[in-house]
């Protein structure tokens, strides 16, 4: 059964990154299933630290966007929003080239919050990071 509150269209979930971080990072939304959603993040100039691997905010960045683009998919965009709260990341294993690819499931769904659990995954699919998103759900005010 699907999560969603409409459902999702990856070009329109694409245009939201037009002019924001994720554009600026190379975090593209890649596949979104009935109960979650996947992106990739390239590992490269733009993402890694000094010592070339991929950078733990860059890795939070692909995580925290994943959830929270989840999140705002699950409720009604006219009448709510959704902010992160609170974000948490475990690093597990450095990526030095390719791509890391995300899946964010939904844990929690609440009226006035959701926590999302997020794991990144190295081209060989070996899990690199494991994080947790709190959003709240906000009311528009109109």
């Amino acid at each position: 059964m699907s999560i969603w509150f409409l459902p999702p269209e990856l070009s329109v979930i694409n245009s939201w990154n037009k002019g924001t971080m994720l554009e600026h990072l190379g975090i593209e939304i890649t596949e979104v299933g009935e109960d979650y959603i996947e992106g990739t993040m390239p590992a490269d100039n733009r993402t890694f630290q000094p010592f070339k691997l991929v950078h733990g905010g860059a890795n939070v960045v692909l995580a925290e966007s994943l959830g929270s683009i989840g999140a705002q998919l699950t409720i009604d965009p006219a009448q709510y929003y959704c902010v992160g709260q609170e974000v948490n990341a475990n690093h597990l294993r450095g990526v030095r080239q390719g791509t890391v690819r995300g899946r964010a499931e939904q844990v929690y769904k609440g009226k006035t919050s959701q926590v999302w659990e997020i794991k990144l995954y190295d081209q060989r699919n070996k899990m690199t990071c494991i994080s947790r998103l709190t959003v709240a759900v906000v009311k528009v005010v109109k």
